[in-house]
This record gives C-alpha cells, sequence and structure tokens, in this order.
C-alpha cells in the first residue's frame, strides 16, 4: 500500500530533525568544557549563540525532543516567586582564616601531632606536583593548596550523572535552593561525562563573578547613576540569589570545584587531588592544586602565587591549604564551625599612596550625578589606576577630599580603586585648596540640578548627591532607552542594549537633517521614547544593518507594535522618572483613572496616596508638568500609544493596613535579592518609611550580608531585626 507523500515526508524528516539536535547538544556541551574546563575555546562566542539559537527553535518547534539538560535550559526560565531552604546531605562548614606565617606552620605542626606522625619529609617530587599522584606512603603527611576564590559557596547534587541541585551555603546546615539560576551557569555540567559515573555525587564549589564582568557591570551601573557593587563576592551572591534567572544567565558567571558531599560509592576517591582529577575528567572545572609535603614548601607556595592573583581571572584573596587524604582528614575531624584539617592563607589588600588630581561629575539614567577621582597613575594590584569610585557627595565631604591631596588608594576586593584616606588632614597647605563643591548644573546639558539630602549609607548630615531634572538630557538618553525597552517596563523583545545602540549609531549621521533624509540610509532616529514606535518606517535600513535580517526586524517591529497597548502603569513605569517605579506606577494608576486625571491633581492628592511623600510627591508632580514631560505624553499620544488603565479603582487612595505600614524602617548590607533602591520603593508603596540611620524611633532593621555599625546599634538599641529570608516570607516572593 503507498504510503502518502506528507506521511513520508514526516517520517523522514523527524529523524533527522532528532540527529539534529542531538548534534547541537554535543556541540554546545564540547564547546562549554573546552571553554570553561579546558580552556581550549574551538567556536567564537557568536558561533555559540547561533547555534544556541537554532537549538533552541528546533526544540520550540519538536517538543517530544525536549530534554532538561539541553544548554538551553541555561537561558533561564520565569521568575521564581522565592527560594525554598533544604538541609545539606553533609554540613558546609566554614575554614578557619589567618595572615600569619608563623600561624600556618602552627597548623601543620597541629596536623602532624594529632596524627602521630613526625615532622613530614620532603616529597622530593618538588612543589608542583601533578595531583594525580599519590603519597609514597599511606602515613605521610601531603597538602594541597589552592587559590581561594572569593564567589560563593555552592553544593551541586548530582544523581546517575545528572544536576538535580544546587544549595547555596546557608547556615552550614541547610541552605537555599537555587538550582533554577545555577543551571543558567555554563561552567556548571548539566550532565557529568564517563561510563564511571558515581550514583550519588555532590560537588562542593565556588560560584564566582570574573573579573571583566565584574568590571562591565559596574561599569553599566556607573553609567546608569548607580553606585558600582563593592567587590565581586556580594555582586555574585546578588545574582545567584536573583528571583529572574535570567539576570543570573547575562551575567556569566563562573564555577570551580573545591570540595565534596556526599558520595556513592563511598570510595570513589581516597584523596582531595584524586577527587579534583575525577571530577574534572568528568566535566567539572577544578582550580590548579599545588601539593606540598612540609610548612616550608606550603608557605613558599603561597608566596609565589601571591605574585600571580592579579592576572588570574576572578578574584583571589589568599590560598586555601587542606591535607590531602581523606582519611587523615576524617582522623582530625572537625570544630563545631571548622574543620581542622583545612585552613586558609589570606592575602592583605595593597595599598599605594598617589595624588588626587581632580573630581568630576558622570551623569547616569536616572539624572544621578555621582564623583569619579582622576588619579596621579600609581602601580596597584599588578595594574596602573588612574581612577577611583567616590560613590557620593556625602563620601567625599566625609573625607574631606580636597584636589592635591596625598591619599591613601587600594582594590577594594582586588579589584575596584577607592580612595581610603588623606595622608596629612591636618596640613595647613591643604586647608588652603578649595573643597570639592557638587554641581550646580547638569555638566552634560547644563540644566538644574536638584540635591539628595539622605542617601548616604553612612548616616551623614551633609549633601550626599545632586540629580539632573532634564529627562532629555543626553547623558540620560542612551540609558532611558533601555530602561524603556526592558522586559519589566514595555518589554519590547529585540530591542536591547546592544540594538539600541546599534541604531543610533546609525542615528549620528543624521543628526541636524531633515525628516527628507531620513529613512534614505543616512540615518534611523533613536533619541527619544516616540522614535521607538516610528522604527516600523525604516524597516529597509534596518535590515541592512549588520547582525539584523529581515526576521529579526520583523520580530522588533512586532514587539513594537505590542507595546502601544501596554497599560498606563506600565508606560509611567518605563519613563526614567526618579522614584517613579513598576509599584509606584501602578499605585498612581489605581488612583486616577486616566492621564488626564493624573496630570491634573495637586501635588497634594499625589502625596495623599499611600507611598508617596512629600518629597516623592513633589517629584512626580514637576515631571508631570514640566515642559519635557507634556512634550514626552504627547509624542507617545501621536505615536499610538492609548494609555489604557485597567488598573483603576475607586477610592484606591485609601490606606490598606499591613505588616509593613507606618513602620520606620532602616537597610543594610549587601541585599540579595533586591537592589536597594528597588526594596526602598517597594517598601514604601506598602506604607513604610524608610530611612538611612537607626535610632529609637527605628521599628525594624532589615540586615543583609556584611551588615555592619546599624546592625550593632539595632542590637544594642533592641530593635527588631530580619534577615532576608524573613523579608521575603513577609512580602510573599
Amino acid at each position: 500500500m503507498a504510503v502518502p507523500l506528507v506521511r513520508y515526508l514526516f517520517r523522514v524528516a523527524k529523524p533527522s530533525v532528532e540527529s539534529r539536535i542531538r548534534e547541537l547538544r554535543d556541540l554546545l556541551n564540547r564547546a562549554n568544557r573546552a571553554y570553561y574546563v579546558d580552556a581550549k575555546p574551538f567556536i567564537s562566542d557568536q558561533e555559540y549563540d547561533e547555534r544556541l539559537d537554532e537549538l533552541a527553535r528546533l526544540e520550540r518547534d519538536h517538543p517530544e525532543f525536549d530534554d532538561d539538560s539541553s544548554p538551553t535550559n541555561r537561558l533561564g526560565d520565569a521568575p521564581s516567586p522565592g527560594f525554598e531552604t533544604l538541609p545539606h546531605a553533609l554540613p558546609m562548614l566554614s575554614i578557619d582564616n589567618t595572615y600569619s606565617e608563623a600561624e600556618v606552620r602552627a597548623w601543620v605542626d597541629r596536623c602532624a601531632k594529632s596524627l602521630r606522625l613526625n615532622e613530614p619529609r620532603p616529597s622530593g617530587k618538588g612543589l608542583f606536583s601533578s595531583p594525580a599522584d599519590k603519597p609514597s606512603s599511606p602515613h605521610a603527611l601531603r597538602f594541597s593548596c589552592d587559590p581561594k576564590i572569593d564567589g560563593m559557596a555552592i553544593s551541586l547534587r548530582y544523581e546517575k550523572g545528572r544536576l538535580v541541585r544546587a544549595l547555596t551555603r546557608g547556615d552550614g546546615a541547610k541552605g537555599d535552593d537555587v538550582t533554577g539560576n545555577v543551571r543558567t551557569i555554563k561552567a556548571v555540567p548539566l550532565m557529568l561525562e564517563g561510563k564511571t559515573v558515581p550514583a550519588v555525587l555532590e560537588v562542593r564549589g565556588e560560584v564566582f563573578m570574573p573579573t571583566k564582568e565584574f568590571q562591565r557591570i559596574n561599569e553599566e551601573r556607573e553609567a546608569e547613576g548607580e553606585e558600582p557593587f563593592m567587590n565581586p563576592r556580594n555582586a555574585c551572591a546578588g545574582t545567584i540569589k536573583n528571583l529572574d534567572p535570567k539576570v543570573t544567565a547575562s551575567r556569566r558567571l563562573g564555577f570551580v570545584a573545591h570540595g565534596r558531599g556526599v558520595v556513592e560509592p563511598a570510595d570513589f576517591a581516597d584523596s582531595y587531588c584524586e577527587f579534583l582529577s575525577k571530577v574534572r575528567a568528568m566535566g567539572v572545572p577544578t582550580a590548579a592544586t599545588v601539593v606540598c609535603a612540609s610548612a616550608d614548601e606550603i608557605v613558599r607556595a603561597i608566596e609565589e602565587f601571591r605574585g600571580k592573583v592579579a592576572a588570574q581571572p576572578c578574584m583571589i584573596d589568599g590560598m586555601v591549604v587542606r591535607v590531602d587524604s581523606f582519611a587523615q582528614q576524617a582522623e582530625l575531624g572537625v570544630t563545631s564551625k571548622s574543620p581542622r584539617w583545612c585552613i586558609a592563607y589570606k592575602y592583605p589588600a595593597e595599598r599605594k599612596e598617589t595624588v588626587l588630581l581632580s573630581v568630576g561629575p558622570q551623569v547616569g539614567k536616572t539624572g544621578r550625578i555621582t564623583p569619579r577621582a582622576t588619579l596621579k597613575p600609581v602601580l596597584l594590584a599588578g595594574t596602573t589606576v588612574q581612577h577611583a569610585t567616590l560613590h557620593n557627595y556625602g563620601l567625599i565631604a566625609e573625607k574631606d577630599l580636597r584636589a592635591g591631596d596625598t591619599v591613601i588608594v587600594e582594590k577594594a576586593g582586588e579589584i575596584i580603586p577607592q580612595v581610603i584616606e588623606v595622608v596629612d588632614p591636618q596640613s595647613p597647605e591643604r586647608k588652603r585648596r578649595a573643597k570639592v563643591i557638587p554641581p550646580d548644573k547638569c555638566p552634560a546639558c547644563e540644566g538644574p540640578t536638584e540635591v539628595e539630602p539622605d542617601e548616604s549609607a553612612r548616616g551623614t548630615k551633609q549633601e550626599t548627591g545632586r540629580r539632573c531634572i532634564n529627562p532629555e538630557c543626553p547623558a540620560q538618553v542612551r540609558e532611558k532607552l533601555i530602561w524603556f525597552t526592558g522586559r519589566k517596563q514595555m518589554d519590547i523583545d529585540g530591542l536591547g542594549e546592544k540594538t539600541i545602540d546599534l541604531i543610533r549609531g546609525t542615528g549620528n549621521i543624521h543628526h541636524g537633517g531633515t525628516e527628507k533624509d531620513r529613512g534614505k540610509g543616512e540615518g534611523i532616529p533613536l533619541d527619544h521614547f516616540a522614535d521607538i514606535f516610528r522604527l516600523s518606517r525604516y524597516r529597509d535600513s534596518l535590515v541592512e544593518l549588520e547582525r539584523m535580517g529581515e526576521k529579526k526586524v520583523d520580530n522588533l517591529i512586532a514587539g513594537i507594535e505590542a507595546a502601544r497597548s501596554r497599560p498606563m502603569a506600565r508606560v509611567l513605569a518605563s519613563l526614567g522618572i526618579r522614584h517613579l517605579g513598576a509599584s509606584n506606577g501602578k499605585l498612581l494608576a489605581k488612583r486616577f483613572r486616566t492621564l488626564e486625571d493624573l496630570i491634573a491633581a495637586s501635588a497634594k492628592e499625589i502625596e495623599a496616596i499611600e507611598g508617596f511623600g512629600p518629597i516623592r510627591a513633589e517629584v512626580v508632580y514637576r515631571y508631570l508638568h514640566s515642559a519635557a514631560g507634556k512634550k514626552t505624553f504627547a509624542d507617545l499620544r501621536k505615536v499610538g500609544l492609548a494609555f489604557d488603565n485597567p488598573d483603576f479603582v475607586d477610592g484606591a487612595n485609601a490606606p490598606t493596613p499591613g505588616v509593613f505600614a507606618g513602620k520606620t524602617i532602616v537597610l543594610t548590607g549587601a541585599l540579595e535579592s533586591f537592589e536597594r533602591e528597588e526594596l526602598k520603593e517597594k517598601l514604601e508603596s506598602l506604607g513604610a518609611k524608610v530611612t538611612g540611620s537607626v535610632s529609637k524611633k527605628t521599628d525594624l532593621v532589615i540586615a543583609g550580608t556584611d551588615a555592619g555599625s546599624k546592625l550593632e546599634k539595632a542590637t544594642e538599641l533592641g530593635i527588631e531585626v530580619w534577615d532576608e529570608k524573613r523579608l521575603l516570607e513577609e512580602l510573599k516572593l
């Protein structure tokens, strides 16, 4: 019987699709291993991305071939409602630290004494023995030394070779389940390689943020007028604990194994070095291990590596030294907090003197003007430093920094240069130098600025910052466009940062030209929000741009068309108006039926809405009635935005009691699930008052990691303190 042509073609095509999917998965997995484990990449980033896109398309069209270990599952799923806390099968203990060579030698002596061994003899194999080498005697005392990566400790659990769970260290006994986020990290294998994979294998290791990635993120934050992350560790922790896995996927984290949890069968490896050798063969990244047989060799290894720290691709703040034999580790045991068989030697941060030449302002997305120090070039931690972060004008006032001062600088976390102090603050000569004065006008557009008196985390009463209040300021345009099109704002698929830069690169040609010139390839205008909704006029020119093409442009135009129907709350939150994010945009939309009703409202009416104080209401009111604000709304109306408002509720401005309503709250420490300003806005929208300093009037302190004096003061005053887990529970996130 003849087979119908359609059925025949389906039978032929389907196996070829499955074969191509397998081929692409194998290629991408090999590429990940070559890059992250072997350090021998064989395809370019562009080719990798193209193959990943092809695989995602095939899997989307053929869901019958779905596999949760596919490389496409690293792209990040929908935002997480929160993280479940689960117990560790074996505790994840912290390691005792030391800055002293003498303490390292004393630790070696204690290990030898506890194991009832004589002074260890040199192995004769040299300092950099292979991790696969076995001790010449089962009674020999051998040590392994690894770089101490400053990141976030994670436990990866593999069952039959498949990654099933990733937990943070937490309190050592239990940690947060961050499997969804960790799956986005390309350095973490989703499936282990080889035929002798253990039934259960828990690999402990460090997730870290590479130096270049950390610098890229901080440059973006500084360009947007946000304070940079202080160190890669906090940035990494915030990325891992971000509720949106797409954020984690976008930040290109790395991973290095440095220990084990439960392993079945238990005889998988006899020593740490053997363990690393075996898991590396399965595709797990490991650090280069230095094998030592005496205290002298350990000290030499520590000193030799000290000179290599600055050249490493990630932040390293010391070396971890451990007894190599698992049997000897078990005999040495652990204390309540730390293993006795392990110690971490930490390198002190390098500091240098130099001259503060000048302080200049920078303007970010929200108009925030931040100061940046220009220094006399100085070699610090392996690189020449010419600039340093000063965070805000409150810090400058607090340290009384003046151009011409001789200052001490160091790299925070070996990466961010920062000014620590003035060498001779009481010098009569420096008192004659002019103080650094915050600018009265925006350095980019010369428009007026407003003062920020309450942003200093240090509780100083000095002015801490200024903002340009001109929404059309050219220094803010690019960042505002990127913000406007973002997923949480207008959600215009295909119009991300790179595409905006590409289009604006052509637009630079048309500035000063006529409307008649535009659309002929001379340039595509993209200087205002409304220009986004006119891009369909330039379809042919967009297609001709590098890395675009007809399909991508058509998808972009479809995304733009879809954005025309975004509700009023989303549009308001997308404009980059200070103090007006998603939650406050919704509060306004609930209170005012139409955009015209909102514009007609007085500042007092806006202030009366729960979550709006007098300062916030005044800022929003000023924007709504500014010439730039009126023009923005009129232009958006012209290009088809309707400002529909399904969120309006009669009487929505009546206060709603809640756990945060009426409370005075202080935030301190590094918050992993929120940006500080985002959380402040959220709490204030729920009726709280967020202040910068702890006092008897404070009702609640929310403390993240590395909380300092504010937490101490709250404890002294008996003020209630929540950690971030409690906060998430109360917010029902």
